[in-house]
């Protein structure tokens, strides 16, 4: 493994996808997209079929109007619940590619949207189109493992403009991602607009690690990217982190400390000595109107409350300011999400659990589920894209080990947990936690090709072998070199090279 040479092949594939689709069945046949080629969808399918032709334009310079009715050659996007089999489920999608059709088939837009990202990673790279924009024949029928696959982007450790968040967004979506996970406070910034505590911007959103000048979105660009994300089948998660990491609020509002003096702002990437104050009764009235403030501008079902490594904290201090966080976030309507620490507290029966842990005897998430709690699985030696491949790596922490792409592929979220039911894994996710990321090439570097190996873990069916899919994900260097991601070329890899 990994010294092999890179590969050189102009063809694409049909079985040259990632994340691995349930089921491939090649043909003899191809479907060439060409100047003239009809796109129909079905009503309810616009949105998807204009993302598709805006996308084939920037391919392959047609133009290719949409039409809505029936159609049986070019490319049909149908929505009939009946023509595709019930298995695809909300998110899932047929594919059928013939010499005279391409056909995706779904039972939602989100199903249709998926399928399209499929075809776009069986479209020739414009280094390979030398023979024209043919895409490979056969049948896929593609479903998800998992209903909640998400990456998490911190912009409180280094702040990132909204045009860094969409790219990441596209990125994501490509993979099949469908949640954004915005880790939006920490100790090192206040990084949203809140109308009712304007001090958490004009003041707390001033710094971030290393003393750089930080930043915040307004309510504006905010929703700017939740619009976004919601074209692409996203749902952004924001998370408001507490009890702990909570300087950059502490620094801007005295009346949140217990003595009554605002500390100064916080420029390292030590962890564990910023806390709420818990018989404050001011602090629950800053939780409100910040967690009502952000319900109203967030259309997705969850907020995330953080509540990891609140260290100055006793247990039954910290119980009951997550007990009220969750009920304070309920009442505006969201279903909590907190990392696993807040299984110490008494958990809401909606409360989704996020794991971060390194080890696999998890007793507090054993406990959470077999009291009916949903687990999003994020360990943190196999999914952090913080840390670094290897010790050469120019970027990351190693806190949590090396984690190469063969790590974060080879791991399975429903034995991952000793003692854990699989039907209690709602999905996977991602964090990138930026303490030593500071531009949108170090999140490219550190996220791919790692994002993609994990996205097939949390898509692809349990059957999966490594062997097949570095090879898979070879095929896709091309693709993302003519994007401009600027990803790792591991040579644990055999990357393809299109000449």
């Amino acid at each position: 493994m990994g010294d092999e040479p890179n590969e050189v092949r102009r063809a694409t594939t049909i079985r040259d996808l990632v994340p691995g689709p349930v089921s491939v069945q090649p043909n003899d046949e191809s479907f060439t997209i060409a100047a003239g080629t009809a796109v129909t969808v079905d009503p309810g399918a616009e949105a998807v079929g204009a993302y598709l032709t805006d996308l084939l334009r920037s391919l392959t310079s047609h133009e290719l109007p949409v039409t809505t009715g029936d159609g049986q050659d070019g490319i049909v996007l149908s929505l009939h619940p009946e023509a595709a089999r019930t298995e695809l489920g909300e998110e899932g999608y047929s594919l059928e590619v013939t010499a005279r059709a391409l056909v995706i088939r779904a039972n939602t837009p989100a199903g249709l949207f998926h399928g399209v990202q499929t075809l776009r990673q069986l479209i020739p790279t414009a280094a390979a189109a030398s023979a024209g924009w043919s895409v490979p024949g056969g049948r896929i029928v593609d479903h998800p493992r998992f209903a909640y696959r998400g990456v998490m982007l911190d912009v409180a450790r280094h702040f990132f403009p909204v045009a860094d968040v969409k790219r990441v967004i596209e990125l994501a979506a490509l993979h099949k991602v469908n949640h954004l996970h915005l880790h939006l406070t920490d100790d090192q910034g206040w990084r949203i607009a809140v109308d009712s505590w304007p001090n958490l911007t004009t003041y707390g959103s001033g710094t971030e690690v290393g003393g750089g000048p930080g930043g915040f979105y307004t309510k504006e660009q905010y929703a700017e990217i939740v619009a976004y994300a919601q074209r692409h089948f996203i749902t952004v998660v924001p998370e408001v982190d507490l009890p702990g990491h909570t300087n950059a609020a502490l620094a801007s509002y005295a009346e949140l400390n217990c003595d009554g003096v605002a500390p100064d702002r916080y420029t390292g990437i030590e962890v564990g000595f910023s806390s709420l104050c818990v018989d404050n009764e001011v602090t629950y009235r800053f939780l409100d109107d910040v967690f009502g403030e952000l319900a109203a501008l967030t259309p997705g079902p969850y907020l995330h409350i953080g509540g990891d490594e609140a260290k100055t904290m006793t247990p039954d201090a910290y119980a009951t300011i997550v007990a009220r966080a969750q009920e304070i976030v309920a009442g505006h309507g969201k279903t909590v999400i907190g990392w696993h620490e807040v299984a110490g507290a008494k958990l809401l029966a909606s409360t989704v659990v996020q794991y971060w842990g390194v080890n696999r005897e998890a007793p507090e998430v054993q406990e959470a589920c077999a009291g009916g709690t949903k687990v999003i699985l994020s360990p943190a030696n196999h999914t952090y894209l913080d840390m670094k491949y290897d010790g050469s790596s120019r970027l990351g922490l190693s806190w949590a080990g090396y984690v190469s792409i063969e790590t974060a592929y080879g791991w399975d979220p429903a034995t991952h947990i000793t003692g854990v039911d699989p039907a209690c894994v709602l999905g996977v996710e991602s964090p990138l936690w930026t303490e030593t990321v500071q531009t949108m090439d170090d999140i490219e570097f550190l996220a791919f090709p790692r994002l993609a190996a994990i996205a097939e873990v949390g898509w692809s069916p349990a059957t999966r072998e490594w062997e097949d899919f570095r090879h898979r994900l070879g095929a896709q260097g091309q693709r993302w070199r003519e994007l401009g991601v600027d990803f790792h070329e591991s040579p644990e890899i055999p990357w393809v090279r299109t000449p």
